[in-house]
């Protein structure tokens, strides 16, 4: 093997990890909090990448720069993903949080299959394509091959913005000291006065936006399509359990894992391309089951 095919090869793996693992940590902080694996998670990053396309497609047709959808894409993330987020946390999952695990699946799929509908209602069934910010930040030169800045610098700084403000967050300031106390034991937590319920909001809508923001940030590297929900909740699962479900820093290590391995795929058996993730997890899975980060605890009866 070539060294520029292998650059390319850790390249794209990087970057596509990179992308799972802004959507997969958001499933990961609302299982850890709220213990509810949230199926419907997908449609917020559908939603992320078809609201960036418009977008995008709004600015170049009024002929503003391409630098300033960057910006927008993560205002619009955080209004998507408190508004949307946010309405389903309180008017829907408050309600079930006390019921069967099976319920509660059943619930955040009917959600999902609304949001896909919807998505389809309002933009169709074409693909959309916003390749400006790509064009924008041009090539980089790497071990003899060019590639493009925008996912071979950008997308991971930006996941790896997003892994650090996000332990900082949950060590250094009093939110998140509180997310930590719910997340520990919600019985003693509300006891000493938490609330609980402002907690999973805000947890269930900071999970959300990462969704919505890993979208809008796919967009200019894909063609934005119906059902692109469906295959980032699969692939965000394979990371949550791989890494151990709740575990932040296993959720970025074992996304790029499976970014490298889906890559290496690709270029060495295509045919294992879409298998590649869930033949690591269900490698991980079987030597160590609570994954690879994960641990075991007592379960409370």
């Amino acid at each position: 093997m070539s060294s520029q095919l292998l650059a390319l090869v850790v390249l794209d793996g990087i970057a596509y990890g990179a992308l799972v693992f802004l959507v997969a940590v958001g499933l990961t902080l609302v299982f850890g909090v709220m213990r509810i694996l949230n199926v419907a998670h997908g449609s917020f990053y559908a939603l992320g990448a078809y609201a960036a396309a418009s977008l995008g497609l709004v600015l170049s047709g009024m002929g503003l720069p391409a630098w300033l959808s960057l910006p927008l894409f993560v205002v619009a993330a955080v209004i998507i993903g408190t508004v949307v987020g946010g309405a389903m946390e309180r008017y829907l999952l408050a309600r079930i949080y006390e019921r069967e695990e099976a319920l509660q699946l059943l619930v955040t799929f009917a959600v999902f299959m609304i949001l896909e509908n919807l998505q389809r209602l309002i933009w169709g069934v074409q693909p959309y394509f916003y390749a400006e910010p790509i064009m924008m930040m041009g090539n980089v030169p790497v071990a003899g091959i060019t590639y493009t800045a925008y996912q071979m610098l950008f997308l991971p700084l930006v996941a790896i913005a997003v892994l650090i403000g996000l332990r900082l967050f949950l060590r250094r300031t009093l939110a998140g000291a509180l997310i930590v106390a719910v997340t520990e034991d919600r019985e003693a937590a509300t006891t000493i006065g938490i609330n609980a319920e402002r907690i999973f909001f805000v947890t269930f809508a900071i999970g959300a936006s990462l969704a919505v923001l890993g979208g809008a940030l796919a967009a200019p590297t894909t063609s934005v399509i119906p059902g692109m929900g469906a295959d980032m909740i699969v692939l965000s699962f394979a990371v949550a359990a791989t890494a151990g479900l709740g575990s932040i820093e296993g959720a970025a290590l074992t996304a790029l894992l499976i970014g490298l391995g889906r890559s290496f795929a690709v270029f060495f058996a295509p045919e294992f391309e879409v298998v590649m993730p869930y033949l690591i997890m269900a490698l991980v899975l079987l030597v160590r089951p609570q994954g690879l980060f994960g641990h075991v605890t007592a379960r409370k009866i």
